[in-house]
């Protein structure tokens, strides 16, 4: 039963961990799905995103600033907000670059917001980071939770306690798991929405042809920033639940841009760049992968100490990460060769003018 149960465990991580990557690939689909925004500094944004909210939702600490306990809702808007209002002061200076030199700005600004937080120690705890960050569901079971208000009205210390008691300790799992499907699922239908409506075939227009765009009398600058903006709001707010789901974050090894912003850009492409469902399917795609190359690549380094014994199996296993990299990187290869486009390549939207003249001419009615 042991066993049923750790596997159940493994599927729910898979789910949780694809969730959060997926809407990080959604918020850079904004970008350069629908605006071809060559945005490279997706790690920025997590970490701005992450860092509001653990700031605004952990209990009162010396070692950084905040600690304001606020609900966790709260917290997600607020790392939501902040992102966009430092992807907007970005956008302002960065947008009208071509989209090599918007790349390299972008990379420059996340290495800058990176060395922000590991400088300011008195604001982040520099290095060291910040620990025990309160995760969706499982902070229910936090003394600080149901002491006080809404939980302490229905229920004194000694209730709560002899309750949670009576929960396995991964209660907190498949609700949590459901709650980012869920949010993963509410940012979907939203963007999908956008995608088919005259702002999304718009955004299509000045990615394929922005002096014809611009021609067309279309704001071109304004709506690169807008989707900007949106984008790395998204972005903000998977980065707030990369800190639910790691509860410890810091500023080097966390938001490492191998694992954040290379693996994103990975899904993005592997499962289609400019369709959504492509997004979230490159991303869990991509993931179950990136998780299970873990293990091929420990047995595969065993493997070959097992066979050479004059070689030092220590030496392949500090190069275990890079070789993770490499194999991602064969796989995007060998599925581009398949699916240039990506698994599922982007549909252009139809304008309701086009669909009412073809079923006009068909004689269709809807």
């Amino acid at each position: 039963m042991e066993a049923y149960v750790g596997y159940f465990l493994y599927f729910l991580s898979l789910l949780t961990v694809g969730g959060i990557y997926s809407i990080f690939a959604l918020g850079l689909n904004v970008n350069w799905g629908f605006a071809g925004l060559f945005n490279v500094g997706i790690v920025g944004f997590a970490a701005v995103g992450a860092y509001t909210y653990a700031l605004l939702t952990t209990a009162e600490s010396t070692y950084h600033i905040g600690g304001f306990g606020l609900p966790l809702p709260f917290g997600m808007f607020a790392a939501m907000m902040t992102s966009a209002v430092i992807a907007g002061f970005i956008g302002l200076i960065c947008i009208r670059l071509r989209a090599d030199y918007l790349a390299i700005a972008t990379i420059g600004i996340a290495e800058i917001i990176k060395l922000i937080l590991k400088n300011e120690t008195e604001i982040t705890n520099g290095p060291r980071g910040i620990n025990k960050i309160p995760r969706a569901w499982e902070h229910f079971s936090e003394e600080r939770f149901y002491t006080s208000w809404p939980m302490s009205w229905f229920g004194t210390l000694e209730n709560w306690e002899a309750f949670f008691d009576t929960l396995p300790n991964w209660y907190w799992q498949p609700l949590f798991a459901g709650t980012i499907l869920l949010v993963m699922y509410v940012i979907y239908r939203m963007l999908e929405r956008a995608r088919t409506s005259p702002w999304g075939r718009m955004m299509t227009a000045i990615r394929e042809n922005e002096p014809a765009a611009r021609a067309a009398g279309k704001d071109v600058t304004r709506r690169r920033i807008e989707a900007f903006i949106i984008g790395a709001a998204i972005m903000g707010l998977a980065g707030s639940l990369f800190a639910q789901h790691l509860r410890l974050i810091e500023p080097t090894n966390t938001f490492d841009p191998s694992k954040v912003t290379f693996l994103v850009w990975v899904m993005l492409i592997v499962g289609g760049s400019g369709n959504n469902r492509g997004a979230m399917l490159g991303a869990f795609l991509i993931w179950t992968l990136w998780s299970a190359s873990e293990l091929f690549i420990t047995g595969a380094i065993d493997l070959i100490g097992n066979i050479f014994s004059t070689l030092d199996p220590s030496i392949l296993q500090t190069r275990a990460g890079f070789l993770r990299m490499m194999l991602i990187g064969i796989l995007m290869q060998v599925i581009l060769q398949r699916y240039p486009g990506g698994i599922l390549p982007e549909v252009r939207p139809a304008s309701p003018k086009a669909d009412k003249n073809i079923a006009g001419t068909t004689g269709e009615s809807k």
